[in-house]
C-alpha cells in the first residue's frame, strides 16, 4: 500500500536530501537542498507521488490537473494519467514563437484546477503559475506539493486563500 511512509522511505533509499552549500530558486541560501528533480525521473517515486495525490482529490469536481515546467510536469504527467485527467503546463514565460501559448493543454472557462509542484520553499513560482491559470478563466481549486520546505509557502497561499497541502514536510527527512 502506498503511504507518506513509503514515499518517505522511498526518498532517502534514493538520496533525495542533500547537505552542503546550496542556492535555492528563490535565492536563498540553504544547507541542505532535496533534489526532486533526481526524484522525479525515479518510476516508483513518482508513480507513489501520483497515486497520493489522486486519494486525496475528488475526481467529480476537477477538470484538470497543472504542474509549471520544469520539475512539476512529470508531477502533474504522472496524476493526469492515474486520475485519468487531462494535463495543463504552465510555462515560466510564453514563448516567442508558435503559438506563444504560457499554458500548454486546453483550459476551458471555469475548468476547476488542481496545480502540483515538486518542492516549496516561498511558493514564488507555483503562485505565478495559480496567477495565470487564475488569469486564464480556470479556477484552482487545490494545490499540492510533494515536499515543502516550511518557509513559509504555506502561509503565503493562506494570505491567498489557496490551501497548499504537502506530502510530506521536510522535517520529516530529519527524523
Amino acid at each position: 500500500m502506498v503511504s507518506r511512509e513509503y514515499l518517505i522511505n522511498l526518498l532517502k533509499d534514493n538520496n533525495v536530501f542533500l547537505e552542503g552549500d546550496f542556492t535555492l530558486s528563490s535565492g536563498q541560501k540553504s544547507n541542505y537542498y532535496i533534489n526532486m528533480k533526481k526524484a522525479i525521473t525515479e518510476p516508483e517515486i513518482l508513480s507513489t507521488i501520483s497515486k497520493l495525490i489522486t486519494s486525496k482529490i475528488d475526481l467529480d469536481d476537477i477538470d484538470k490537473v497543472a504542474g509549471p515546467a520544469l520539475g512539476a510536469v512529470p508531477i502533474a504527467t504522472a496524476v493526469s494519467l492515474e486520475s485519468k485527467i487531462p494535463l495543463l503546463m504552465i510555462r515560466k514565460e510564453k514563448k516567442g514563437y508558435g503559438t506563444s501559448k504560457l499554458i500548454e493543454g486546453e483550459l476551458n472557462e471555469g475548468d476547476n484546477v488542481i496545480v502540483v509542484e515538486d518542492v516549496s520553499t516561498t511558493g514564488g513560482s507555483l503562485l505565478k503559475a495559480i496567477k495565470a491559470i487564475n488569469d486564464n478563466g480556470g479556477n484552482v481549486i487545490r494545490a499540492f506539493v510533494v515536499v515543502d520546505r516550511q518557509e513559509g509557502a504555506i502561509e503565503k497561499f493562506e494570505k491567498e486563500g489557496i490551501k497548499l497541502e504537502p506530502l510530506i514536510n521536510v522535517n520529516e527527512f530529519f527524523d
